[in-house]
């Protein structure tokens, strides 16, 4: 699978990649902070949330440099299209509380 150069391998594994680690993100967070060394006070509502989601969108840049580096130009692309649906997702629910549109 890691080596065919398919845009719909692209599409899969941009759409899989973000939502296997956000809740691994997230747990992250909420495990540091139940043991008390991590805490949200202070930060705008739904932090924990927000820096998920835009960490776990990044992580897509990782399988973008892999299938680079191998010149497979039509699974980066379905990576990249994946990854802009997520940044316009993430966009929509929060950026009202990141760029105070009014």
């Amino acid at each position: 699978m890691f080596n065919r150069n398919k845009f719909s391998v692209g599409l899969i594994l941009g759409i899989l990649i973000p939502l296997i680690t956000f809740p691994l993100l997230y747990g992250l967070f909420t495990g540091l902070e139940s043991l008390a060394f991590a805490s949200d006070d202070g930060f705008r509502p739904l932090f924990k949330e927000r820096t998920s989601g835009i960490v776990a969108i990044g992580v897509n840049a990782i399988a973008l440099n892999f299938y680079n580096r191998r010149k497979a130009d039509e699974t980066m692309r379905g990576i990249v299209i994946a990854t802009f649906v997520y940044i316009a997702i993430w966009v929509y629910f929060f950026g009202q509380m990141v760029f105070n549109f009014e």
